[in-house]
C-alpha cells in the first residue's frame, strides 16, 4: 500500500448504531486517510468484496450469528485482508486471539488510532513490513537494549557478545531500517511491539 492511498476498511456489524459510530470514528483518525464502508449482512459483505478489495475488515465475531474467520482466510480472494474483531460484548479470548487486532466499543479515540496505526505498520505498508522482517532476532534484542538506554558495553555484557559484535549489529540495524537516532529506534520499537512505552528509559 502506498502512503498516499486511502486505507479501505469494511465494517461488518448488524447494529446500525455501532456500525455508524465506528465509521464516524474512523473518519476522525488523525494522520491516516481512511475510507470506511459499511455492510450489514454476510451476503452484503461477499457482494462488496466481489466489487472492491478492502485492506482491513472490522467485523463483530458474532456478525450474522457467527463470522467464520477461518473460512474467510482460506478464500484466495480474501486471504490478504487483515481482520479486526469488533468486540461489543464479552467473548471467548481464544476466539479473539485469531484476529489480527481487537477493537472494543469501549475503546477511546487514542486507543483505536493506535491499533489502526500498528496494524497498518505491521501489514499495510510493504516497506515497513519488509524492514521488520529483515531484522534478525539478535538485532531486535539489541534494538530493545538501545531503546532502554544501554551503552554498547552494557549490551555486550547482557547478551554475552563482544563490543565489536554489538557495533556491527548496530550498523546493520541502521542500514536495514535507515533509522539513525535512538528516538527513531524508540518509535520503531513501540510501533512494532518490541517494547512497551513504560519500558523506555526516561
Amino acid at each position: 500500500m502506498k502512503s498516499n492511498e486511502a486505507i479501505r476498511i469494511v465494517i461488518a456489524e448488524n447494529s446500525v448504531i455501532i456500525r455508524n459510530g465506528m465509521t464516524a470514528v474512523l473518519r476522525r483518525v488523525p494522520n491516516l486517510k481512511i475510507q470506511p464502508m459499511e455492510v450489514l449482512s454476510t451476503d452484503a459483505l461477499q457482494e462488496f468484496i466481489r466489487m472492491h478489495t478492502p485492506d482491513i475488515l472490522i467485523v463483530n465475531p458474532v456478525f450474522d450469528g457467527y463470522f467464520d474467520l477461518n473460512r474467510f482466510r482460506e478464500n484466495p480472494r480474501t486471504s490478504h485482508i487483515k481482520c479486526i474483531a469488533l468486540q461489543g460484548a464479552l467473548l471467548d479470548t481464544t476466539l479473539l486471539n485469531k484476529y489480527d487486532e481487537v477493537i472494543s466499543i469501549f475503546d477511546d479515540m487514542d486507543t483505536i488510532t493506535g491499533k489502526i496505526l500498528r496494524l497498518q505498520k505491521r501489514f499495510g505498508n510493504e516497506d515497513v513490513e519488509e524492514e521488520s522482517e529483515s531484522l534478525s532476532y539478535r538485532e531486535k534484542e539489541i534494538v530493545v537494549c538501545v531503546v532502554k538506554g544501554m551503552t554498547n558495553k552494557e549490551i555486550a555484557s547482557k547478551l554475552c557478545l563482544s563490543i565489536h559484535t554489538v557495533i556491527t549489529h548496530r550498523r546493520n540495524i541502521v542500514r536495514k531500517l535507515q533509522i539513525h537516532s535512538p528516538a527513531g529506534l524508540t518509535i520503531y520499537a513501540i510501533v512494532n511491539k518490541l517494547v512497551e512505552l513504560d519500558d523506555v528509559k526516561k
